[in-house]
């Protein structure tokens, strides 16, 4: 895996700019970069502030899945970076549609982000925070009565109140985080937040992630992009209806390998 900044200059690789990130002695721009190192490159800020970022992947053409998910346009390296944000996050925020077609499991335990983890004072793997408003969801299922963390599920003051009580048997935590049926993305990172997840992660799908945009609360977007063209009907990383004023976002970070772009964007 390559750096291919400093963002100021695409033109410049990390071996013939010693003083770019990524530069410097031991390391090469043909091997690939250790956990750690992708750990360093993608840590959250320090000072305690929550923090929403996405991780999402993208074809040439705009498609966010292929066959309905998202494997057939992934990579190596893109399961790396994903393993990688998920060993740094308190809380993966996820719909209950990708749930329920991605399969989701409870997130593990990886030794390479023990020390890391503890050091943060963080539990050994990150909770699952399934978003719904229906709680249309199998509560049998391991992500939810096998968890190493408790899984969370955030949904509104109307939302069933026999799924909600179905959940909790389960050994789900709920969160309300509306005051209808729906959840508001602004209480749920508020909600999130106040139980010390402010290292927050979302994978989608493509509507959860709309609203996070449409709300104005999503800080940051990881975004692979795949040197695939798929053509057909597939949705876009994002949802929902249309901003009025699109946000602006910087480019922070840029890693490619084998036609695959790596890249971070955050607020400006």
């Amino acid at each position: 895996m390559r750096r291919l900044l400093p963002v100021t200059d695409l033109t410049r690789t990390a071996p013939e700019d010693p003083e770019a990130p990524g530069a410097g002695p031991g390391r090469s721009a043909d091997r690939e970069w250790t956990l750690d190192e992708l750990a360093d490159a993608y840590a959250y800020p320090e000072d305690g502030r929550p923090l929403l970022r996405a991780n999402m992947v993208s074809t040439l053409d705009g498609a966010a899945q292929h066959d309905g998910r998202s494997q057939g346009i992934s990579c190596a390296a893109d399961m790396r970076i994903f393993g990688t944000l998920r060993g740094l996050a308190d809380a993966v925020v996820v719909g209950a549609e990708t749930v329920r077609l991605e399969g989701y499991r409870p997130a593990r335990a990886r030794e390479a982000f023990a020390a890391r983890r503890a050091a943060a004072g963080q539990a050994p793997a990150p909770a699952i925070a399934v978003v719904t408003g229906s709680m249309d969801l199998d509560f049998s299922l391991p992500l939810f009565v096998s968890p190493l963390v408790p899984t969370l599920v955030i949904t509104g003051v109307a939302a069933p109140s026999d799924r909600i009580r179905a959940a909790r048997e389960a050994g789900a935590e709920v969160l309300i985080a509306g005051e209808g049926a729906s959840v508001e993305p602004e209480r749920a990172v508020a909600e999130l937040a106040a139980r010390g997840h402010t290292r927050l992660l979302t994978e989608g799908g493509p509507r959860l992630l709309g609203q996070f945009v449409a709300a104005g609360v999503l800080d940051e977007l990881c975004l692979t992009i795949s040197p695939m063209l798929t053509a057909g009907s597939a949705q876009r990383i994002a949802g929902g209806p249309a901003m009025e004023v699109p946000e602006r976002f910087c480019l922070t970070s840029l890693l490619e390998e084998a036609g695959f772009l790596f890249s971070r964007y955050g607020k400006i």
